[in-house]
């Protein structure tokens, strides 16, 4: 099945070069006080970034960017790459030049691939638990403004997939939708005039609440994904057998790394898990001087 919304959106390199102007803008201000004073302009060194966890590093590519983009004469030689497991004492890069331009990126550089990397890391933790099992784990929407792109980068990067980007890249009509709208068809069917209407080819994914509401939305038809959102196991191994392989289905809802392959077991297609996102343990690295 075609899914519009799984492909990469055009302006990562835009949104990623906007992140990386607000945070010097953020962190910099009108200098680093600091380092302009106690190290000459001209002095040069060398930094390398070290792991003291064990878990899935990403956000190197991310480093490298935000260093040059900072200052185009640094260099960058990276000793690993994105999504490798790693373990304490490895070292991921070393980056050298001028070392004031190095004391100034340090810590976005830090808080970026911390971040990246803890999420990787559970991500890889989660897709473990369903190893054996057909389902894919999908992050949300539930991320940190601004850092959308990077949240969802480092969960691909730890063995998950993406769910949509955001609002613009696939219909999903939840149950505040459906209430306002005044009803599952009332919400489906507009949803399907105004596709037409705006000549758009966009998943459809539809939220139900109990098993009432996916025989509706079954129904009604015409639709790619239905999200089953806290379902107990039971309820959904009765849903899924309903669909009967029809429709994409997507668990969701309160699922933890506890109970997530006994959802997964229920042959769902899909399930998402908001906290991969936003509860987030970042991996511990530092940056450290080497000559």
């Amino acid at each position: 099945m075609h899914h519009p919304h799984q492909q990469k959106i055009a302006d990562y390199n835009e949104l990623l070069d906007q992140l990386i102007r607000t945070a010097f803008l953020e962190d910099i201000g009108d200098g680093d006080h600091t380092s302009l004073s106690v190290i000459p302009e001209n002095w040069t060194g060398a930094a390398e970034l070290l792991i003291k966890d064990e878990g899935v590093i990403a956000g190197i590519e991310v480093a490298k960017k935000v260093f040059q983009t900072f200052d185009p004469e640094l260099q960058f030689e990276a000793f690993l790459s994105d999504g490798s497991t790693v373990s304490k004492g490895q070292k991921a890069f070393r980056v050298s030049g001028r070392k004031v331009s190095i004391l100034q990126t340090e810590r976005l550089v830090l808080n970026i691939m911390q971040r990246m990397s803890g999420i990787a890391t559970q991500t890889a933790a989660y897709c473990e638990r369903i190893a054996p099992y057909k389902t894919q784990i999908l992050d949300t929407r539930k991320t940190t403004p601004g850092m959308r792109i990077l949240d969802k980068e480092a969960v691909r990067l730890g063995g998950g997939a993406n769910h949509r980007m955001g609002l613009y890249d696939m219909i999903m009509i939840k149950d505040n939708h459906i209430d306002f709208a005044g009803g599952i068809e009332a919400a489906i069917t507009r949803v399907k005039t105004y596709l037409r209407e705006k000549d758009k080819s966009l998943a459809i994914e539809v939220e139900a609440r109990n098993l009432t509401d996916v025989k509706e939305i079954v129904r009604i038809g015409g639709i790619h994904r239905i999200m089953l959102d806290n379902f107990s196991l039971e309820e959904t191994r009765e849903a899924v057998q309903f669909i009967h392989g029809r429709y994409e289905t997507e668990s969701s809802g309160g699922i933890t790394y506890d109970t997530i392959a006994d959802y997964a077991a229920c042959g769902v297609d899909f399930i998402s898990v908001g906290a991969l996102t936003h509860q987030i343990k970042s991996l511990d690295l530092s940056l450290k001087a080497s000559e």
